[in-house]
């Protein structure tokens, strides 16, 4: 387990922080700030609880049930049974890491000193982050609006020593083993602390900083894929001078110019062989990919700015407020980080779409300007790349889906009292799909773009040397280069897996120097 160390505060909640502790398992510590913060909470609620008058969240009901008053008997009750049934999750088992940041960023917010929580109760879920305990969470039970109910009541069930979880081992056990084997006592919930530990957009906000840490890199690789697509296709550079970008100043666009000038430079295809079929200018998805690209950079900006915020804040309801008072709030709704996860399918749509139309051109004779049909070793009796089209075209396909919004749909809830949710959750676990799928895109455009380079660098024409890089280092992750037919699959799943975890980026910034 890794031994970095990520400290919970009052505040100061970096992405950093979740990727950290969601894949790298870094430990979490309550810092001294954080738990006096929580006892200071705590005192008001206590101070609430002991009063007459109804306070929602600490002596009545919840949802559309808010109208009836619970006597002092019945509050340890009250918290447990609202745990035990909003876990209600169906489905598929949520992955490990989102689970993880699930539950680091609701103690994020608990240790804000907003929620009223126990410091006991904060420090048990450090605890159980610690020993590496992951609640099983299901696919199906979040609307993305007072909170992700279903998730984050499976996580605050392992709290309570119920439920089922999965250890450090990857076995899943019952939460009450795990916990003793880990020396963890199971929490009772007082006043407040069921609806605190489940009343957040912790799920849909953790997928959403994981997902902008994948799509920089794709991004980045897409920057780099075009560029060779542009060189094997004997296509101009001329598109990205920097003069022409920064008459339209959309950032992200001058960024993927200069990313893909930078990993053409030198090269000895570009701009020089259209003798044989002239062209005034290259096809769209070639000359317009610092536009699409860039696009896409500029709604990862504006997604990371959304989600900053969202680190910054305390949401709960109600909320504990720096005067003492504890309000109802509607902080709890999901809209602002639904629509950026949504916005970013579409991005990441469209930027598959655009990589998916270089490679059909790559195999198609009538526009490759040279290259062998299909970029086969022996055409008619070889297909060569044919087949790796058509799976990026489905790929492509299933991503134009997955761009469909969630957040503009609402479906009411509790009896009409919530008549109007974000669907967030939705929007994030469709993202994490789309995320997975545009790897895959871009590494088949990556295994056709080296395919045709090494093929014009056999006809003596050179490459640039980032274009060199690229290919040697994804010959040397086990990707064969041209060739007779063989059995297609590994190749391409040694090309995500070699796209996925950076290494195409890193292969050609010692030649280009850090990319944007």
């Amino acid at each position: 387990m890794d031994m970095h160390t990520v400290v919970v505060g009052t505040s100061g909640t970096t992405a950093q922080d979740v990727i950290a502790v969601a894949r790298d398992n870094a430990r979490v510590e309550l810092s001294e700030a954080a738990v006096n913060a929580l006892a200071a909470a705590r005192e008001v609620v206590d101070a609430l609880a002991a009063k007459p008058e109804p306070v929602y969240g600490v002596s009545t009901g919840f949802g559309a049930l808010a109208t009836r008053h619970i006597g002092h008997e019945l509050r340890t009750q009250l918290q447990r049974n609202i745990v035990r049934s909003h876990a209600a999750g169906m489905g598929p088992r949520v992955e490990r890491e989102v689970v993880r940041a699930l539950m680091f960023l609701r103690l994020k917010t608990v240790a804000s000193g907003r929620t009223g929580v126990r410091p006991a109760v904060a420090q048990t879920m450090a605890d159980v982050l610690n020993a590496g305990i992951t609640p099983v969470v299901h696919e199906y039970g979040s609307l993305g609006c007072s909170g992700d109910l279903a998730p984050l009541s499976h996580c605050a069930l392992t709290l309570m020593g119920e439920g089922d979880a999965e250890g450090p081992d990857g076995v899943v056990r019952p939460a009450g083993e795990l916990l003793a084997a880990h020396g963890i006592t199971p929490v009772e919930l007082h006043e407040k602390e069921g609806l605190a530990l489940l009343n957040g957009t912790d799920g849909m906000l953790g997928m959403l900083v994981m997902a902008l840490a994948d799509l920089r890199n794709l991004y980045t690789s897409a920057d780099i894929t075009a560029a060779l697509s542009l060189e094997a296709l004997l296509g101009t550079d001329k598109v990205l001078a920097p003069e022409l970008h920064a008459i339209r100043p959309h950032p992200g666009q001058g960024a993927s110019a200069d990313n893909m000038l930078r990993v053409l430079a030198g090269s000895g295809l570009t701009g020089h062989h259209q003798d044989d079929a002239p062209r005034v200018q290259d096809a769209y998805s070639v000359r317009c990919a610092p536009q699409v690209n860039g696009a896409g950079r500029d709604t990862l900006a504006h997604a990371a700015t959304v989600a900053d915020r969202e680190l910054a804040a305390a949401v709960d309801n109600p909320v504990v407020l720096p005067d003492g008072r504890v309000e109802s709030n509607g902080n709890f709704h999901g809209a602002p980080v639904a629509y950026v996860l949504d916005f970013l399918a579409i991005a990441a749509a469209d930027l598959g779409s655009i990589s998916e139309r270089r490679t059909d051109r790559m195999l198609d004779k009538n526009r490759s300007h040279g290259l062998p049909p299909f970029l086969a070793d022996d055409a008619g009796v070889d297909s060569g790349l044919m087949i790796a089209q058509y799976t990026q075209a489905a790929l492509v396909s299933e991503m134009k889906r997955l761009a469909v919004p969630a957040s503009a749909d609402s479906i009411p809830s509790s009896a009409m009292q919530e008549d109007h949710v974000s669907m967030g959750w939705s929007a994030a676990r469709k993202l994490r799909t789309a995320v997975d799928n545009l790897a895959r895109i871009i590494a088949v455009e990556l295994y056709a773009a080296t395919r045709a380079i090494e093929l014009r660098a056999a006809e003596g024409l050179t490459p640039a040397p980032a274009s060199r890089a690229a290919v040697e280092a994804l010959r040397a992750a086990g990707v064969e280069g041209p060739g007779p037919d063989r059995f297609l699959s590994p190749d391409l799943a040694a090309a995500d897996a070699f796209v996925r975890r950076g290494a195409l980026v890193t292969a050609v910034e010692p030649v280009t120097g850090p990319l944007a």
